[in-house]
């Protein structure tokens, strides 16, 4: 039937959609942190998140 030759995707947008630069991109840890406005909580929370982050790390050298 021929309907397989010329045709194109639907989507024309894809192709003209530019890739975000390396620099502009974020790693996702955009909050500003002063130790003197911290209270226990705050203090608690950064400890488990940094214990989280070293028992991920400790599993990928594994």
């Amino acid at each position: 039937m021929g309907r397989s030759r010329g045709s194109n995707s639907r989507d024309k947008n894809k192709a003209s959609l530019p890739q975000v630069p390396k620099n502009m991109k974020s790693d996702g840890q955009d909050v500003e942190y002063s130790a003197e406005f911290a209270d226990h909580a705050d203090l608690e929370a950064m400890a488990r998140a940094n214990a989280a982050n070293q028992r991920v790390t400790n599993k990928k050298r594994k």
